[in-house]
């Protein structure tokens, strides 16, 4: 991508997004569209890309969640991820943007599926049913981008990262992710000296990856890989949610009790991506589990935990 090339990064306020917006700057691209709008309306898309016209685009805004909001509001996370990624990448055609990048998500993958998991076990047994919707909505995300470049010949490719988190993650206990909503439940509970309450057994593997990981992968992959099969985004190697929990109390610093509620669900029991194919083309992951968690907490620190969200 040329430097001046217009570059659109859709959801540049979220947590991928953000990352992305500033690994393009640090990269020194001068050109780029951060502008916030709801995707979910087509006039309001169709306005942006009318007055934009941008080259490239770097589809990573969408609904988002953790188990329990997922589980709560199916109708939410399927309809405004079918409209927002419907409407950019019809838009994306139409304006004949040059490459688009749409970010998917490992929840696409069969609950049950061998592991590490591959690309090609994406649609080969049944979903997890927490996140049935949110996945769903997915699939058909990568499905438009491939259906677009075999009728159209449109440049778009389909990247599978897995868990996520970092700086300007969502704290919110009734819908983040694991790590945030650990992160927020270890601070709070140091300062209040109560035990933390966590879901399920503990017994899950989960692999994570750091955002400003994955946002350097999104800008190798805009520049080397166009192919229409998926690609994974991972660092190689899980945890077990127990694991997290002690690495997270660790760097929290909190001394007192975790208790598991078994009576809430565990939901996928292992998440591993194979990442062989990205490796492959010679790209691989730079930041430490703890590192990462490390930097995630002194945001937190500094940014929320004076705040409700």
């Amino acid at each position: 991508m040329d430097k001046n090339a217009k570059i659109y990064v859709a959801g540049a306020t979220g947590l991928v997004g953000s990352s992305v917006l500033r690994k393009l700057q640090v990269e020194g691209y001068t050109n780029l569209i951060a502008e916030r709008v709801d995707l979910t309306s087509w006039k309001a898309a169709m306005d942006l890309f009318s007055r934009h016209e941008p080259d490239y685009v770097i589809l990573c805004a969408a609904k988002v969640g953790g188990i329990v909001a997922n589980s709560n509001s199916p109708a939410d996370f399927i309809t405004d991820n079918l409209l927002i990624q419907t409407n950019i990448i019809r838009l994306s055609h139409k304006y004949g943007v040059k490459k688009l990048l749409f970010l998917g998500s490992s929840c696409i993958y069969p609950k049950l599926c061998p592991q590490p998991i591959k690309e090609e076990y994406l649609l080969s047994g049944h979903l997890e049913p927490s996140n049935r919707a949110y996945a769903i909505a997915k699939i058909a995300g990568i499905e438009m981008v491939q259906s677009y470049r075999k009728q159209y010949g449109f440049n778009g490719i389909c990247l599978m990262p897995t868990n996520l988190y970092g700086p300007q993650d969502n704290f919110d206990l009734t819908s983040s992710h694991v790590l945030p909503a650990m992160i927020r439940k270890f601070h709070e509970a140091k300062i209040t000296g109560s035990d933390v309450k966590l879901w399920g057994s503990g017994s899950p593997r989960r692999e994570f990856i750091h955002c400003d990981d994955l946002s350097s992968a999104i800008l190798f992959l805009m520049e080397n890989y166009d192919s229409e099969e998926i690609i994974n985004v991972g660092c190689g190697y899980d945890f077990s949610i127990k694991e997290v929990s002690e690495l997270v109390k660790s760097i929290v610093e909190f001394d007192g009790n975790i208790v598991w509620d078994t009576i809430k669900p565990d939901g996928t029991p292992q998440k591993l991506l194979d990442i062989s194919r990205l490796s492959a083309l010679g790209w691989k992951h730079q930041i430490s589990f703890a590192d990462g968690i490390r930097a995630t907490y002194k945001w937190f620190l500094e940014n929320k935990c004076h705040t409700n969200n």
